[in-house]
């Protein structure tokens, strides 16, 4: 800390989402991707655009030929998973099943739209911990089956941090670890988000030492510290992030997970604001 270090991500290691888009088209998505000079996305699975219990295969293609006729790399694809009824750690024998089914249809949707990654999360257990140790057991039974799948559709999971009022299972560095640890799989690697790291108190450099090239994505957006914001509407410092980053020589990419409703009916603004901010520090 407090050294200048030299920035080496570059700007081929941005990556955008399409979650603000929710009331446009997944088009209008793809198309400002290519106005913002970014070659990489990341497919957050829901509807309108991607809600897989409604597609058919030729749906799925359809999709695929829509990102890659405009040049665009899939890098990560993450199916809604953070809502009820999804959860791998639920307390019913019935939730569980049909959570793990969840991820199961959409890693191959995955497979078939061409990408080598997919996000996952824990899910959690009651807030009051009464379940916890259950709820933990299920979480890396659920993880361990998925990332035996995924192992055989040469795909890596990223098992993404929450914040702590999203589960109480997977939230900061040490759970993380935990979790990872016991998993110990080849399939699985470990993904942060810069928000439930800010909000922990945490550093991507916390990461980065405790991981390395287990590190496989990072979800990089701006945060008051809450909030998944544009990069100029928060408080996190980006350029020290980046440093950061640098020092380490992650080389993943970094996907804009800009969620907050405020730009849900003008989401165009929100990318080319963060891609400018970006670029203007990047190689």
């Amino acid at each position: 800390k407090g050294i200048n270090v030299m920035i080496t991500i570059r700007k081929n290691q941005i990556s955008v989402m399409n979650i603000q888009y929710g009331y446009y088209p997944l088009e209008k998505f793809l198309d400002d991707a290519v106005m913002a000079e970014v070659n990489h996305i990341e497919l957050w699975g829901a509807a309108p655009h991607f809600h897989l219990e409604d597609m058919t295969y030729k749906d799925v293609c359809h999709i695929r030929h829509q990102i890659e006729r405009r040049g665009l790399d899939l890098v990560c694809y993450t199916p809604e998973q953070c809502i009820y009824p999804i959860n791998l750690a639920g307390e019913t024998q019935a939730q569980r099943t049909r959570s793990l089914q969840f991820f199961e249809d959409n890693l191959r949707a995955a497979s078939e739209l061409g990408t080598n990654k997919m996000l996952v999360t824990t899910g959690w257990g009651y807030m009051d911990d009464s379940n916890k140790e259950e709820a933990w057991k299920y979480a890396r039974e659920g993880l361990m089956s998925l990332g035996d799948m995924a192992a055989d559709y040469h795909m890596t999971l990223a098992l993404e941090v929450l914040r702590r009022d999203e589960s109480n299972l997977v939230y900061n560095l040490s759970t993380l670890k935990k979790m990872m640890d016991e998993l110990n799989h080849p399939n699985i690697g470990a993904m942060i988000d810069t928000i439930p790291m800010a909000l922990a108190g945490e550093h991507p450099e916390d990461y980065l030492k405790t991981f390395g090239e287990r590190l496989v994505h990072v979800h990089f957006i701006d945060g008051a510290p809450r909030g998944h914001l544009a990069w100029g509407d928060g408080c996190l410092d980006m350029k020290d992030y980046l440093e950061e980053f640098s020092r380490y020589s992650y080389n993943g990419f970094l996907s804009l997970e800009i969620t907050d409703g405020r730009y849900r009916m003008e989401p165009t603004a929100s990318i080319l604001q963060s891609v400018k901010r970006l670029y203007d520090v990047l190689i």
